[in-house]
């Protein structure tokens, strides 16, 4: 029987202690160790004891240390993937159609077949449905590509290791071989010395996007078909594209002055390489695969003649001699010009497109359909290079632009000036400028010239937009959208929207206008997400703002920020603010006639937003759900969920479950199709405990000795100098305080010291004071029957079990300052779990996951 997850764990720190011991001779391991056991006590007595132990050591000798638990956490996270990929085949394999696995594609399709939904009506759904995870870089993923090259070793290594087929030769050469890994981990920097470039940020997507993502995209499908099969009995050769990939790397600028609009245009560049490459890889086994020969199967005169206009087109494509042999071979003559106009895809002049990439597959097909050969159409290398082209183009993944919405004033405000159609646009009241930029989005004349001269952030801003226009040009689906963060107004959007008109984006005529791009606004504070509804049922009056719908497809994207959310008012009112505004907003849409699809600036740790996708699908307000949504993937969510194919699939595969297990199972616009669990007290029950937990979190960050404590207690000054990411670690430079410093190592600070506290504080004392006063048969009903409060309790419970206060009083000691602060986190704790195990029943943390919980 295959090796437990446990017994991996035990091999591996095996294998480590061998290795550490007789390549770090010099290191009292054996201390170390008893240290560590000290540790896992968890209590103070246990960390006194283990800093007894550690206190005498060398410099060299702390290093080691460090170097070794490093390689430690990066092997059992490597063994806990492993152990998900297990578990699910494990359980496949004893899935039935009748019972199929948890959380996966077949489950949720054989759902929609008891509700009552025929094929023909699946097949619509997933028509609508559009899922687009976002990459995003963010200063949480501190590996280096490297670092994640021999991992992926590590994992080839163990999964070998873990086969009951291994004779004792191949587990010594095996074991042997993993040893030597650790040998160089330990001996590799976990960290560069230099900050990293926004290129190199770029590289480090394309590793996931062109590795694990792209080896799983065809895969998912290929589950889609099997379920549509088992459940009704067919389904057709062609199914709709459900998910595409989107990236901010390269894109994102908002406080990050090292995206410049060349950086840009490098990306689009790099993305377009990798794409060309993979896609030329995959046509070159495909040629090897489609063998078929004239002289045994018929070719179709379609595919004949094209196969003549490609030698006719490209000449020198195959030598003579090789031309005539291959005649008889016309599927192989045909990937070969595929092949060749490929090649042309990356230089300034392409001939080939990606909707002629895609017709030229389909040609493909149709001949082997048209000849008796459908199965190899429909099933096996052509169909999955089908869904790649189909779902990658040739562009792999849509570029978003992000800029701060202060950012595009200033330079209308210079545009403006420039052009003398007014030199105080920076003084004018929101009604004056709406009626400035209402009349400039229907004038069809640019601002000004393209060879005027501006300053520096103007033109930077301009030419961004500029090099959006020539990437839509050569590939439409290489740009996404336009975000537009901290959007406040009205203003902040139709100033974007004249800026796409200066570079052509952007265009009026006769009442109707034509755009190439999507604008999002991102609502971020607690103070916009509240006044984002009527912020948006004004936008949708506007009716400049009306036209750039009409020419969208009469869709509206709408960006929910999770991070600045919570570090602005914390974790109860952030999560309310959002499920509040995305019903609200939902309702707004719908009374505009405007489709909606929310994007989820979801961060990793349960502090910003973190937490299962599909479960978080599946508690958004039901009046709020839509068939197309987005969500970022940021920092080591990347590297965990994206790091094995299998662990890819397992996640997609849950996203695209619960999309499907969210539709409405009647009319989108029957009202008791849009009701929610919860009522309207119990909703306003969650609006008062809300008030109050963000009271009391605001008297944690806002009080006098607040930041002086965080500064010297957590490693914030360490992160904000570490070389882990391009962009600097707050907004708008100069001295770093709460209110600029960005909610990412906001975050990242307080994981650092095991306290954990965007992730529950506040939420002890509003759950405490309703307990006293009412019992917990209310709380207790909601949380049994509403899922976004079972997620908000659920999540905050897991936060809770990660922290380690003994570990924060050491920091808050070692800061001799702010006492009265570690003693409120403290207080606040203890309020906090008690509250948590009233509601949930429980008598400890957490008892209810699985130690693979992501399964």
């Amino acid at each position: 029987m295959a090796s437990s997850h446990h017994e991996t764990v035990r091999q591996l720190e095996a294998l480590l202690g061998d290795v550490l011991h007789r390549h770090r001779a010099g290191v009292p391991w054996d201390a170390i160790d008893d240290a560590a056991a000290a540790c896992r006590a968890g209590d103070a007595e246990g960390l006194e004891q283990a800093a007894g132990v550690l206190a005498p050591l060398t410099t060299f000798e702390l290093g080691a240390l460090l170097a070794a638990q490093t390689l430690r956490f990066h092997l059992i996270n490597k063994a806990e993937q492993l152990s998900i990929v297990q578990v699910n085949r494990e359980r496949e394999r004893h899935a039935t159609p009748q019972q199929p696995r948890k959380e996966s594609i077949a489950e949720a399709v054989r759902h929609l077949h008891q509700t009552g939904r025929s094929l023909e009506d699946a097949l619509t759904l997933l028509g609508e449905i559009s899922i687009e995870p976002t990459l995003t870089a963010h200063p949480t993923e501190a590996r280096r590509r490297t670092i994640l090259r021999k991992q992926e070793e590590i994992a080839e290594h163990v999964t070998r290791l873990r086969s009951d087929d291994l004779i004792p030769t191949e587990r010594r050469d095996t074991e042997a071989a993993l040893e030597r890994l650790m040998v160089v981990l330990l001996g590799t920097d976990d960290v560069r010395n230099e900050r990293l470039h926004v290129i190199e940020e770029v590289r480090n997507g394309m590793y996931f996007l062109s590795g694990p993502i792209w080896k799983t995209i065809p895969a998912l499908y290929r589950d889609l078909r099997a379920a549509l099969h088992e459940t009704y009995g067919g389904c057709p050769a062609e199914l709709p594209i459900v998910l595409r990939y989107r990236s901010w790397i390269g894109g994102d600028r908002d406080g990050n002055p090292n995206v410049t609009p060349e950086i840009t245009r490098q990306t689009l560049a790099l993305m377009r390489q990798e794409a060309v490459k993979l896609h030329t890889a995959e046509l070159w086994d495909l040629r090897h695969h489609l063998s078929l020969s004239t002289r045994r199967v018929p070719a179709p005169d379609e595919l004949i003649a094209s196969v003549e206009q490609d030698l006719r087109d490209l000449p020198g494509l195959l030598p003579a001699d090789v031309a005539r042999h291959l005649r008889v071979e016309p599927y192989r003559i045909k990937i070969h010009a595929m092949i060749a106009r490929l090649a042309t895809v990356v230089e300034d002049q392409p001939s080939y497109t990606a909707d002629g990439y895609r017709t030229d597959l389909d040609l493909l097909a149709r001949s082997l359909e048209a000849t008796g050969l459908g199965a190899l159409a429909s099933e096996g290398r052509l169909a999955d290079l089908i869904v790649l082209a189909r779902t990658c183009g040739l562009h792999f993944a849509s570029l978003d632009t992000r800029q701060h919405s202060a950012r595009h004033e200033s330079a209308i405000a210079e545009l403006l000036a420039r052009s003398g159609v007014h030199a105080g646009y920076a003084s004018l009241t929101e009604d004056e400028r709406l009626a400035l930029l209402d009349r400039e989005l229907v004038n069809p004349r640019p601002l000004v010239a393209d060879e005027t001269l501006l300053s520096e952030p103007t033109a930077d801003v301009v030419e961004t937009f500029r090099v959006m226009r020539q990437a839509i040009r050569r590939d439409r689906d290489s740009i996404g959208a336009c975000v537009v963060s901290m959007t406040h107004e009205v203003s902040d959007l139709l100033e974007t929207l004249v800026l796409m008109k200066e570079a052509g984006l952007y265009r009026v005529g006769d009442g109707a206008a034509e755009s190439d791009a999507d604008l999002a606004p991102l609502f971020e504070t607690i103070d916009d997400l509240k006044r984002s509804p009527e912020l948006m049922k004004r936008l949708f009056s506007s009716e400049s703002y009306r036209r750039q719908l009409a020419a969208r497809g009469g869709c509206q994207e709408i960006m929910l920020g999770y991070s600045d959310s919570n570090k602005d008012g914390g974790y109860l009112m952030a999560n309310w603010s959002l499920q509040a505004a995305q019903s609200s907003l939902a309702e707004v849409c719908r009374a505009h006639g405007v489709a909606f699809r929310f994007f989820h600036g979801r961060g990793g740790t349960v502090g910003r937003g973190g937490g299962r996708a599909n479960r978080a699908i599946l508690a958004t307000p039901r009046n709020a759900r839509s068939p197309k949504i987005r969500m970022t993937e940021q920092g080591e969510v990347i590297s965990f969920r994206y790091a094995l194919p299998a662990v890819a699939r397992r996640h997609l595969e849950q996203i695209i479950g619960a999309m499907l297990l969210a539709a409405p199972s009647g009319e989108a616009n029957d009202p008791a199709e849009r009701h929610d669990p919860a009522t309207n007290e119990q909703a306003a029950l969650i609006e008062r405990l809300a008030s109050r937990g963000m009271a009391a979190y605001r008297e944690l960050v806002d009080h006098d000795g607040f930041w002086d404590w965080y500064t010297r207690c957590t490693p914030i000054d360490f992160i904000s100098q570490l070389p882990i990411a391009s962009r600097p670690v707050s907004r708008g430079g100069g001295v770093v305080g709460l209110d600029n410093l960005r909610a990412i190592p906001w975050v990242f600070a307080w994981t650092q010291i095991r306290g954990n506290v965007p992730g529950w504080f506040g939420m002890g004392t509003a759950l405490n004071e309703h307990l006293q006063a009412h019992g917990e048969d209310e709380l207790r009903g909601m949380y049994q029957g509403w899922p976004f409060f079972r997620a908000l309790v659920e999540n905050a419970e897991l936060e809770l079990a990660r922290t380690r206060l003994p570990i924060l009083d050491r920091y808050t000691a070692l800061a001799e300052t702010g006492t009265e602060i570690g003693e409120r986190i403290g207080q606040e704790y203890a309020l906090t779990v008690a509250s948590v195990l009233r509601i949930t029943g429980e008598k400890t943390l957490s008892l209810r996951w699985p130690p693979i919980s992501t399964t």
